[in-house]
């Protein structure tokens, strides 16, 4: 197993997804990719009503610093998590859907395995399709490891 990819969002979740991959990293001498995902910026529609197009406006300068503000803030407490385990981690933050975009890039990667972790999907979740974790083990190319938090452990 050379290259293990973790989803990050910055949750507890997460965070028990990276100290797993950091785990096997060790364990099996692979690095980690860490991929944070921010949510694609919803576009502004003037029109559309009546018949009419609609206009998109482009998206803001402000979205694109606060993504990169996010992502700064996961790639410190990505570094703090794995400064202990003496493990090769690299960074990619990227923009769309969360579940598309983590096989996406574990793609770009020559991925061997992809983290992720879970928590209880709320009514909404269910109804809408499922929560990211279920995204990603079902469009992966690879295998998927979801990380359950010790409550749904029992």
């Amino acid at each position: 197993m050379k290259t293990i990819l973790v989803g990050y969002d910055g949750t507890a979740p997460a965070e028990r997804a990276l100290t797993r991959a950091a785990e096997l990293a060790r364990a099996f001498g692979s690095k980690v990719v860490v991929v944070s995902v921010s949510a694609p910026e919803r576009p502004v529609i003037d029109g559309g009503a009546f018949g009419l197009t609609p206009y998109y406006y482009p998206a803001t300068d402000i979205s694109a610093r606060s993504d990169e503000a996010v992502w700064q803030q996961h790639r410190e407490r990505v570094q703090e998590l794995f400064a202990g385990f003496d493990v090769p981690v690299e960074f990619a933050g990227v923009s769309g859907r969360p579940a598309e975009e983590i096989v996406d890039v574990a793609d770009e990667h020559d991925a061997d395995l992809i983290v992720v972790g879970t928590r209880e999907p709320g009514f909404l979740e269910r109804l809408l399709g499922g929560s990211v974790s279920e995204g990603v083990a079902r469009r992966a190319h690879c295998d998927v490891l979801i990380v359950h938090s010790p409550e749904q452990a029992d």
